[in-house]
């Protein structure tokens, strides 16, 4: 049988002393309080006591048990240890752990990309077709300087600016209070209430057909209303044919 190292019967007998040291301390002291402590209290002290013990007496035992086993594990000289694996591996692997429950590495697809160069690049070059459609057309069509006006003369027929022909065309169907006033005061507060009316997140088109439908609409409706004041009314603002009484329209 192997023999227990003597440095671990050391550690144990110093164990043992120090516990039996304590208890009789213990012990000592609850005997002289014994006349002025509750009998309750004796006892649950009692069983802490015997309970202390124990556990120390275990850990004795367990040191025992622990130098035997080292002692039985030595192996010898140029030998493998005992309990080893496969080629001499002496290290044991305690578990296993899923690399999700500690680190997400899944890359989350987000809809975004930088400004440069996706962005400003396209505006770069729409900017230079602007530019050059500009160019071109300020070349190919001519645009004098009419005469002075003349107060006693209103030209015939009399339109507003392109931005305002579409206010003008509704004064020709609607009572000047409701094309000049209400309609327009309409679409100013729907247009206040509009994010209130859709809160899609949302960036995408297809996500907000509500807002696209109702400024679709509004787009056309306006759109119309200017090209009919432009092309299709003549003079005394009566409505005409471009193709056959020309066009009363001047840039």
């Amino acid at each position: 049988m192997t023999e227990i190292p003597e440095h671990l019967l050391k550690r144990a007998q110093a164990a043992r002393e120090k516990a039996a040291a304590s208890s009789s301390s213990s012990g000592e002291g609850a005997s002289e309080g014994d006349s002025r402590i509750p009998a309750h209290l004796l006892e649950r002290s009692k069983a802490a006591k015997a309970k202390a013990d124990g556990s120390e007496g275990g850990a004795v035992a367990v040191a025992e048990k622990v130098g035997a086993v080292v002692a039985a594990s030595a192996a010898p000289a140029g030998g493998v240890p005992v309990g080893a694996g496969p080629g001499g591996h002496t290290q044991r692997l305690l578990t296993v752990v899923k690399s999700g429950s500690i680190q997400d590495v899944k890359a989350t697809p987000v809809d975004k990309v930088h400004t440069w160069p996706h962005l400003l690049a396209v505006e770069f070059v729409a900017a230079l077709a602007c530019t050059a459609f500009l160019f071109f057309f300020s070349v190919w069509v001519n645009a004098p300087l009419l005469q002075l006006a003349n107060p006693n003369q209103t030209p015939n027929p009399s339109k507003a600016p392109w931005y305002f022909l579409g206010l003008q065309e509704l004064l020709t169907m609607f009572h000047p209070m409701i094309a000049g006033v209400t309609l327009p005061t309409v679409g100013l507060v729907a247009l206040m209430f509009a994010p209130f009316l859709d809160k899609t997140v949302s960036n995408k088109p297809e996500d907000r057909k509500f807002m696209t439908s109702m400024f679709t609409i509004f787009l056309m409706f306006w759109a119309v209303l200017v090209i009919v004041s432009s092309f299709f009314r003549g003079p005394g603002y009566n409505f005409t044919f471009p193709w056959r009484d020309g066009i009363f329209f001047e840039l």
